[in-house]
């Protein structure tokens, strides 16, 4: 009795930790990636292939990353979406961009910070204006078509994760090859 005891106990531990990592895994367009740990996995929003809130950092309200994916050929090209979100923010300094290949993937970056106009709905218009807020984005060139990866919030809050931003990001690799 004790041995099936333990037996249960612990198939029960392996399932559990197989469900801690399949919850933190994503996956779109014929990419994956892992979740970093602490950000929360959001109720599915339209046009969004997922949505996490990124934890606040203190004294300042949370952060949110939505992953889109419209298909191949869909969502418009790499430089009209960095466009589109530096045109997300007025007064602060020239964005940061920069290119990566990430396990075999072309990766765009962009780290823009300012006053967030947070535009919203299906005109996209401003929801109100947030100043010291910052947008880490990427867009990765992946098999099925771009995934775009848009991280904002707070600049405190978006400073915190910025590691964390980056260690998803690294976990980026075409569905079914082993990530490096």
């Amino acid at each position: 009795m004790k041995h099936a005891k333990r037996v249960g106990a612990s198939l029960f531990a392996v399932l559990s930790a197989a469900v801690l990592v399949a919850a933190a895994e994503g996956s779109s367009g014929g990419i994956r990636w892992t979740v970093p740990a602490g950000w929360q996995t959001g109720a599915p929003q339209p046009m969004r292939a997922a949505s996490y809130t990124i934890p606040a950092a203190p004294g300042a309200e949370p952060g949110g990353c939505g992953v889109f994916f419209f298909g191949k050929g869909q969502g418009g090209g790499v430089e009209d979406n960095l466009q589109r979100w530096t045109s997300q923010f007025e007064g602060g300094a020239a964005p940061k961009k920069s290119e990566e290949k990430i396990n075999g993937l072309a990766v765009h970056r962009i780290d823009v910070s300012g006053t967030y106009l947070a535009p919203s709905g299906p005109n996209m218009q401003s929801q109100g204006k947030k100043p010291g807020w910052r947008l880490i984005g990427a867009i990765v060139e992946a098999p099925n078509g771009l995934v775009f990866f848009k991280s904002v919030g707070p600049a405190a809050t978006m400073q915190k994760a910025q590691a964390q931003i980056d260690q998803l990001l690294k976990s980026v690799a075409k569905a079914g090859a082993a990530k490096a």
